[in-house]
């Protein structure tokens, strides 16, 4: 027999016991502590009932009641409860604003808590009632969450300098975790250096920043530092951040220390927790020791699943992905994207129609993610119907400002053939940032047109954005199409001693081939000999593609012993060695290429492509005669390469039937 109440009844008792002392002379602070009971104890009813009875006495809840009642409506869900009371305050101070700021950032009402700000700032209330550090946290995280690339955020920040609010620690906290989100690390990270008395709040905001932009190294740099500290140790938030860190830089040692440290540190292991752990597992290929801990976990979540599908996408393992994606009983959208997204990085481009269509049968709808990789599938088989209709379902979602599904609308157009209409999305981004300025330059590059690129490329670096590596690759790729040969010397000359870029092995092939396919082989070789890291494959293809334009045997030669040895079972290579030799003359030894191409079990792919027709899309291959219009198909490309001839882009000798046929080009 159970002698005494279970807690949550007896407190509801002597709350009930209370209520009627406290009213009866309406005791304000009796009436104010019962409200907060009633709100740490989720006494909804009661509170109901304490805020009946004061109405009852014809009584109008001034700030400190209302701001009690609007804490207990906001934690119970009842917003539009809570606002009805902030709205009856016949004097509100700062005490009832920030109850409702708070109330509404709680939710994550941003649009309403700048509202309310804004209504706060401009009122004409008493010159005492302004906005103190507490409104000033609330308004700041709805800015970085709503309008992180406006300067709406620094006018606040000089608020704040004037009012002497910046020696308060939770403000200054604000602010860092506000810059960082605005990808203004620079400044969050002077903030955080120039903070006396940090806390794990402090430390948290400036190493999830680090993490969330992309400085990987930074955040670990810090996390360090802080494990270091005498004072402060990392909790669930900052091993989460860092989790996340090592899985993209995929350094699986440093992981397992945090892994460690969350053991010996006793830190609770919650679901966001486990869920970091299994995604840096995943990641760096460890799938066994993921699967054995997704398979131990008691409470999963879609992120859950979505952590170790991912895993096994990246890592190639696709069976297995959809296998345990089809277990699911209940798919969340981040589930649909990891598969969705992880089969497009397999190059398994046919199922995702079908599953794009599934999913939205089943009531999901698609969100940017989703878009993104649905577009590099569209742009896979230059469906150019498709892409129109995403394009069109992003304009009526307003998803289209996002930078990501514009980007990949850029590129899926330009893919398709459609420039203008890359052009046309790209003029009307609100946002340019490098990942859309890349987009459209590669555009540009791609079609070979590298007056527009090189344009557009200083147009960019007028306007204040900073080239990244991929954009120097659109660029220089741009002008080794046209031969552009002083512009691309400047540019590349000018990524370590202006942008302090330091250019890598795609760099150096685009290099090669502008002075390859230029003729300037010599300098090609030069350029190779000097280059401070090891020439990859597309380095010295770029190489073997002039030798092999210009007739150059030995070179050829020379080339294709590195290139053999690095992907010895890239069928073209020997393809093209023994075409070099057959238009010098030297038959036996292209004949020798060729048997030894056989002997290694090697034969050459042929070639295929799409076209979108109205009964869809259309695949065929080279020497494909299973076409009721193969005769003219191929009359047609007799036609044209003739025309290549005349223009000189393809030499009379360089084409015999097999390449004409058989090999893409």
């Amino acid at each position: 027999m159970r002698i005494t109440l279970p807690l949550k009844t007896q407190i509801t008792a002597n709350i009930n016991s209370y209520i009627q002392r406290a009213v009866n002379g309406l005791d304000y602070a009796a009436c104010g502590h019962l409200i907060q009971l009633c709100t740490n104890y989720r006494l909804l009813r009661q509170g109901k009932q304490l805020h009946a009875r004061i109405v009852l006495l014809s009584v109008v809840p001034q700030n400190f009641l209302a701001a009690k009642l609007i804490a207990l409506y906001s934690k119970s869900n009842l917003l539009s409860e809570a606002f009805k009371v902030f709205d009856e305050i016949p004097h509100k101070n700062t005490f009832s604003w920030n109850a409702m700021l708070i109330a509404y950032s709680l939710h994550n009402k941003h649009l309403d808590t700048l509202n309310l700000f804004s209504s706060l700032v401009s009122s004409s209330y008493a010159a005492d009632v302004k906005p103190d550090n507490f409104s000033i946290t609330c308004v700041l995280k709805a800015l970085s969450s709503l309008f992180p690339e406006s300067n709406l955020g620094k006018e606040i920040h000089c608020f704040v300098l004037r009012n002497a609010f910046d020696s308060d620690i939770f403000v200054v906290n604000s602010l860092i975790t506000y810059y960082s989100r605005c990808d203004d690390l620079n400044f969050a990270k002077i903030l955080f250096e120039k903070l006396p008395g940090r806390d794990v709040v402090s430390w948290n905001a400036m190493i999830a920043g680090y993490s969330q932009a992309g400085y990987y190294e930074n955040c670990l740099r810090l996390y360090k530092e802080m494990v270091n500290s005498s004072h402060l140790k990392p909790d669930a938030l900052t091993v989460i951040s860092v989790l996340q860190a090592c899985a993209q830089v995929k350094d699986l040692v440093f992981g397992m220390e945090v892994h460690s440290y969350i053991m010996d540190a006793k830190i609770k292991m919650d679901l966001a927790v486990l869920n970091s752990i299994i995604g840096l597992y995943s990641k760096c290929g460890s799938l066994d020791y993921a699967r054995e801990l997704f398979e131990s976990m008691n409470e999963k979540d879609e992120i859950t699943y979505g952590s170790i599908i991912s895993g096994y996408m990246i890592h190639g393992f696709i069976d297995e992905a959809m296998n345990l994606f089809r277990e699911m009983k209940l798919k969340g959208l981040s589930t649909w994207n990891a598969v969705i997204s992880g089969l497009v990085q397999n190059n398994q481009h046919e199922e995702i129609p079908k599953l794009l269509q599934e999913m939205q049968d089943l009531g999901f709808r698609p969100n940017p993610v989703t878009l993104s990789s649905v577009l590099t599938s569209l742009s896979y088989f230059s469906n150019l119907k498709g892409a129109k209709e995403i394009h069109g379902y992003a304009i009526r979602t307003s998803y289209i400002q996002n930078i990501y599904v514009a980007t990949a609308v850029i590129d899926t157009y330009a893919k398709s053939g459609l420039l203008q209409g890359a052009r046309r999305v790209f003029g009307q981004s609100r946002d340019r940032s490098v990942i859309t300025w890349t987009a459209v330059i590669s555009a540009y590059a791609a079609h070979g047109d590298a007056n527009s690129a090189l344009s557009l490329f200083e147009e960019m670096i007028n306007s204040g954005t900073c080239p990244d590596s991929v954009t120097f690759t659109a660029v220089l790729s741009g002008c080794a199409h046209s031969g552009a040969i002083d512009e691309a010397l400047k540019i590349f000359d000018s990524m370590l001693k202006k942008h302090r870029i330091m250019p890598s092995i795609e760099h150096y092939a685009c290099m090669v081939g502008l002075l390859s396919r230029a003729g300037m082989l010599s300098k090609a070789v030069e350029l190779i000999s000097r280059m401070p890291i090891e020439p990859s494959a597309r380095v010295w293809g770029a190489l073997l593609n002039g030798a092999s334009v210009f007739g150059d045997v030995e070179l050829g030669k020379f080339v294709c012993d590195h290139l053999f040895e690095i992907e010895p079972e890239n069928t073209g290579n020997y393809i093209i060695l023994a075409n070099l030799y057959s238009r010098a003359g030297r038959f036996e030894e292209a004949e020798k290429v060729r048997k030894k191409m056989m002997h290694i079990g090697l034969k050459k792919l042929p070639g295929s492509s799409w076209i979108e027709t109205k009964q869809g899309l259309r695949s065929f291959v080279a020497r494909d005669v299973l076409s009721e219009r193969s005769e003219e198909i191929y009359g047609i490309l007799e036609g044209l390469v003739g025309l290549m001839r005349e223009e000189g882009y393809v030499l009379r000798d360089e084409l015999d039937e097999e390449s004409l046929f058989v090999v893409d080009f």
